[in-house]
């Protein structure tokens, strides 16, 4: 039989843990192995046994749901699953979830909780299962060392015009997995004013991107937006893909441009 997926639940309120716990456990691939209402429990319930995976609120007694994102990502990663009703598209919540290396967001309604998340059970069992298998890293031995990937997932066609066959306008393209916002962060800071201009496709959920870009854009010397249909690739700006589209780069002439589908 395959392993199951060990969840820890950290909640504050008590018919949140316990409608997460029965959703959960209702999927025959969880097992939910305990439920704390506050970050110190958990912390407490971590040291004996460590979780596959976290559902985290961030509105708790004692320590905000962030802060012991941050901690645990810095001492013993494990994969988190935000649970809030303060992490609505693009707030400044939800951006620095994403930044302290959260999986997924879930966002509660203020409002009807209990009846959102049984309404949501297979995505919320789709989510943590999903959570389980991403593999995580302290943040301390991030490298920018890069192994050469020698496969693609899709190979596109050359174009048979021979028309400007060759250019010397020079791009960077930059993929980056779950988690991978704070590296983006630290690389996009340290770059000069005329780097060439950046294609970035980054993971992370639908109308969160356009947020995060204009954050960026604030920290560094570079221009930073969320990319749209047809836009250049030019010096000192950096475009990211939209959440939840793909981004297809492309040539006309001397120049580089994007298509979102």
């Amino acid at each position: 039989m395959e392993k199951k997926v060990r969840v820890l639940i950290v909640d504050d309120s008590a018919i949140v843990r316990q409608t997460l716990t029965e959703i959960l456990s209702s999927d025959p691939a969880i097992e939910v192995i305990g439920s704390a209402p506050d970050p110190l429990i958990a912390a407490e319930r971590i040291a004996k046994e460590i979780p596959d995976v976290i559902t985290l609120d961030v509105e708790m007694p004692r320590m905000d749901g962030i802060t012991f994102l941050q901690k645990i990502m810095d001492q013993r990663p494990i994969p988190v699953v935000i649970c809030s009703s303060l992490t609505i598209d693009g707030s400044e919540t939800a951006i620095k979830a994403l930044e302290y290396g959260a999986v997924e967001l879930i966002t509660k309604p203020k409002l009807g909780t209990k009846q959102f998340l049984e309404e949501s059970r297979i995505h919320i069992c789709d989510v943590v299962k999903a959570a389980s298998r991403v593999n995580l890293k302290r943040k301390s031995v991030w490298q920018t060392t890069i192994q050469p990937k020698l496969s693609a997932d899709a190979i596109l066609a050359k174009s048979k015009s021979n028309a400007m066959a060759e250019t010397t306008e020079k791009i960077i393209v930059v993929g980056a997995s779950t988690g991978g916002t704070e590296a983006l962060k630290t690389f996009l800071e340290a770059l000069p004013l005329d780097t060439p201009g950046i294609a970035i496709v980054q993971h992370m959920p639908e109308h969160f991107t356009k947020a995060f870009a204009k954050r960026l854009d604030g920290l560094c010397k570079i221009s930073v937006k969320e990319a749209q249909d047809g836009d250049s690739l030019i010096r000192g700006r950096a475009i990211i893909a939209p959440g939840n589209y793909h981004m297809l780069l492309k040539r006309s002439g001397a120049k580089y441009y994007v298509e979102i589908k």
